[in-house]
């Protein structure tokens, strides 16, 4: 880090102007979002039916030139919402959302919302396996399926345990003018909804804080995906926080999202805080770096959600002499990257990034509300960051057995009090939650979640993000979970061991998926091209290695766990190592030697990843 990233009161001096000035909404969203009345009506159901109350015609989608009011959103969430009543789908219910960005899966969830069902919100990249443990972790009493999941619902159907009468259908069309054709054995969600009520359903006022309102799946540290659970109070948090206290958006703002939003960085974050502006919502079914700014330029948008990632990729597209050609004013996410930070600020005419840290399970938030640069910004919650042993993979603790807390600007874990404003609600899963918390941290019986995360204080309450530990990486905006990868690359034929783990590549964001895997043949015997297409199958792209290393035998600890620290440190490099490498290339479909001449192309950027 550089000495200029630590904030100083000088720095706190010269934003206090513009804070004063946002005070007001600010204290406003800090009151919703410290709401600790259990009793009282919240949760997205309601925020939405607020929104069309105050701002009835104001736009509240826009998605492929087509536009949406506040009040037709409503009432089309409204007949979703009864309709699923009458099919029996109560408060406390998981229904599988299976649709990509569009119109359609905002109606759906904010009809589940209202009901207080709960919203399971899964990765659409999401094949085999992995897509059938995920729904039937959550045991859905319904499912919906866009027709551009259909083939991968398709696929697992007979091992999934939806009920029969509920698999819904929503056709990849405008379904508000044209319903399509549904599939055989299925419902038409669409068509079905048309003779209902229109009016808000009494159910919403049913939904308090503690009720969950989605299922956001993570690969956390170990093991295949866990459901998170995301309840209204923590929407409640996003939308008072980011939206009334960070952003400040208003009617007359558009944020353009190209991000998934299974994720809760776009559900919760970009979306939470459109609804709280009563502003606009512009959604992209994908990313696309060429046509990014043209989007953001035909729509007028002045805001627009990412991930590092993202920024990356619009970075690496050729300068144009409409760069600031623009009305972005403000952009809020995770992960810019401290080496383009002030570049793409600059290049792209961008006032304020509002950064942001949270994790779906976490009990811990920043923002960075002051607009500095190089920081996930100042956290309201009670955290730590504490020394941290790597070899040993465990916070350091003194004589009296309690953590140390690490010193300004040096790296350490955060961790997260649980208090009763602060709660850990952890996974669908008791066990894996308990996991995830130290006790006895500082005191006797006091208990702290643990957020695998490195930070770095830079003063003033401020932090740095510096890593992730333990065994997930992140790679594309997404994390992998290497015991999730190492399970399905073990299940494939004449693979006897495997450890994944993630590298470097110069010029990218996160790590690269890379596997050590020890074979029961040679490699000239070995079917990489079958290997790539069952991992094509099993896994989303993301997750999918980059690298293989042939290996004769794995390295282990006394306690028999992988020594991944010497295979991170070697990484794909082949003057690190006498085993050969694979390479899965850039717009390829499977793996090759890498040679020197490959590597260098690597390092130099001339494959771009």
């Amino acid at each position: 880090m550089q000495s200029s990233d630590f904030v100083t009161l000088n720095k706190i001096v010269r934003k206090l102007p513009s804070l004063v000035a946002r005070l007001p909404r600010a204290i406003q969203g800090l009151r919703i979002s410290n709401n600790t009345d259990p009793m009282k009506p919240v949760g997205l159901g309601l925020c939405v039916e607020q929104a069309a109350q105050t701002n009835p015609g104001g736009i509240a989608f826009i998605y492929q030139g087509r536009q949406y009011s506040y009040a037709e959103f409503n009432a089309w969430s409204n007949r979703i919402a009864h309709y699923l009543l009458k099919k029996g789908v109560q408060k406390g219910d998981v229904v599988a959302i299976l649709l990509e960005n569009r119109p359609e899966l905002f109606a759906c969830v904010t009809a589940c919302a209202k009901i207080g069902a709960v919203n399971a919100l899964i990765n659409t990249s999401q094949r085999g396996k992995v897509l059938v443990h995920s729904i039937n972790l959550v045991s859905p009493r319904a499912a919906i399926v866009g027709d551009e999941l259909f083939e991968a619902y398709k696929e697992v159907k007979k091992d999934l345990s939806v009920p029969a009468d509920g698999q819904l259908f929503m056709a990849d069309t405008d379904t508000l003018s044209e319903p399509g054709r549904k599939p055989r054995g299925f419902e038409n969600l669409a068509s079905s909804v048309q003779m209902q009520p229109s009016s808000n359903p009494y159910t919403t006022y049913q939904v308090f804080s503690e009720d969950p309102c989605f299922y956001i799946y993570t690969s956390g540290t170990t093991g295949l995906p866990k459901a998170v659970v995301f309840n209204h109070g923590r929407f409640m948090k996003a939308y008072g926080a980011f939206g009334l206290s960070a952003l400040q958006l208003d009617a007359s703002d558009r944020m353009y999202v190209t991000l998934p939003f299974y994720h809760a960085t776009a559900m919760a974050v970009c979306w939470g805080s459109v609804l709280a502006g009563k502003a606009t919502l512009i959604i992209a079914r994908r990313f696309s770096a060429s046509r990014f700014w043209d989007e953001i330029r035909d729509n007028g948008a002045t805001a627009f959600g990412y991930v590092g990632e993202l920024c990356r990729y619009l970075m690496d597209q050729p300068a144009k002499p409409n760069d600031l050609d623009n009305k972005v004013r403000l952009m809020v996410g995770n992960g810019l990257r401290p080496s383009i930070w002030k570049d793409f600020k600059q290049r792209f005419g961008v006032d304020r990034v509002m950064e942001l840290y949270g994790s779906s399970e976490g009990n811990i938030g920043f923002t960075n509300l002051l607009n500095f640069d190089n920081t996930v910004g100042v956290s309201p919650f009670p955290y730590a960051i504490v020394k941290y042993d790597k070899e040993a993979e465990a916070p350091i603790r003194n004589s009296k057995g309690f953590m140390v807390r690490a010193d300004k600007g040096e790296a350490g874990l955060l961790i997260g009090e649980i208090t009763p404003k602060t709660p850990f609600h952890g996974y669908t899963d008791p066990e894996k939650t308990e996991k995830c918390i130290f006790r006895d941290v500082f005191k006797k019986g006091d208990a702290w979640f643990n957020s695998g995360d490195l930070m770095r204080d830079i003063g003033f309450r401020h932090a740095q993000f510096v890593d992730r530990l333990g065994d997930t990486f992140r790679w594309k905006g997404e994390n992998v979970s290497t015991t999730e990868v190492e399970h399905i690359l073990d299940g494939y034929d004449r693979v006897s061991e495997t450890v994944v783990y993630g590298v470097e590549i110069p010029n990218t964001n996160g790590r690269a998926g890379m596997a050590s895997i020890r074979l029961e043949c040679e490699p000239g015997q070995f079917d990489f091209e079958g290997l790539f297409n069952y991992l094509k199958s099993e896994l989303p792209p993301y997750a999918i290695p980059v690298f293989l290393r042939i290996s004769e035998g794995m390295e282990t600890t006394g306690t028999f766990k992988h020594k991944k620290a010497p295979l991170k440190e070697s990484a794909y490099h082949l003057d690190k190592q006498d085993n050969p490498v694979y390479v899965w290339l850039p717009r390829d479909n499977k793996y090759v030697q890498l040679t020197p001449e490959i590597e260098g192309k690597i390092n130099n950027g001339e494959y771009r990843y």
